[in-house]
């Protein structure tokens, strides 16, 4: 059976078409959904057409190849705006769909399943509007917590101001406590996959490689120091950078630099299986 997951993200709507237990491919398209909710608490209304749209034209590509079940679920901008029913209203309005609004406990649980399955390790979700760590061991989900912050917040409440990115982002990852340590901790999104490419330096971006590749905690400083002193013009230019991701990246590696500091890791592995293999799984398994 072939079926579509989408995504519906603050930063992107990301596409991942699934079948025979495996994914296919996946993409994406940047509509900076949850830009401005910082300050007004609510979507502005060219970001929830821009994304209703860009749900639409994935619907519509899943179904002409054959997507028998069209699955799609949205994150912190959703859940957190205050008129996320009008949203919601516009996406069944083109696309004939529901959408699964998710918590941020939810998140991170099909986070973690998706990239580890129900093997030992934890992960770093570092979205456009909250972060997730999760961690699990024996089975077991042993610590789980979604802050509100994340690269598209950090941008409309900082700009890439590097003194206010550090306060706002210290303030609010001490609302994690205390994490289990001693797991090896795996990174997922757009953010940790942008920093792994970067890394390597790709023209073009390569999910094969991108899947396992470790992100030191020094490339992780680098790459906050030099993105958040850069032209976004010449961010755009960087090997491996995702043009679109450009103005928001320094705030999301100065975040991911900041939680591996916290957590005292040296490093994180990047996963390209991440929540949409998850949230897919999670279906299936309540039939």
């Amino acid at each position: 059976m072939k079926i579509a997951a989408i995504d519906i993200g603050s930063n992107s709507v990301r596409l991942m078409m699934w079948a025979d237990g495996k994914t296919l491919y996946k993409t994406l398209n940047t509509t900076r959904l949850g830009e401005g909710l910082a300050a007004s608490g609510r979507m502005t209304a060219p970001a929830m057409e821009r994304t209703a749209q860009a749900v639409a034209q994935f619907c519509q590509r899943a179904r002409l190849e054959g997507a028998q079940k069209i699955y799609a679920f949205a994150t912190a901008a959703v859940r957190s705006s205050s008129n996320r029913e009008q949203f919601l209203a516009a996406v069944k309005n083109l696309s004939g769909i529901d959408v699964d609004v998710i918590t941020g406990e939810e998140e991170a649980r099909i986070g973690v399943l998706g990239a580890l399955g129900y093997a030992d390790g934890g992960i770093i979700d570092v979205g456009g509007a909250s972060t997730e760590i999760t961690v699990q061991g024996s089975g077991k989900c042993l610590y789980s917590h979604s802050a509100d912050v994340g690269t598209v917040r950090l941008f409309d409440s900082c700009g890439r101001d590097r003194a206010a990115l550090s306060a706002h982002i210290k303030g609010a990852i001490a609302s994690y406590g205390h994490v289990p340590h001693g797991f090896e901790m795996y990174a997922i999104g757009g953010t940790a996959t942008t920093m792994a490419s970067v890394a390597l330096g790709l023209e073009r971006y390569d999910p094969a490689l991108i899947d396992g590749c470790k992100v030191t905690l020094r490339d992780a400083e680098r790459m906050a120091a030099d993105f958040l002193s850069m032209p976004v013009e010449e961010i755009k230019k960087v090997k491996g950078m995702e043009p679109r991701r450009a103005d928001v990246i320094g705030g999301g590696c100065l975040l991911m630099c900041e939680i591996m500091k916290m957590l005292g890791l040296s490093r994180v592995t990047v996963s390209e299986r991440d929540n949409l293999e998850g949230y897919v799984l999670s279906r299936l398994s309540r039939g």
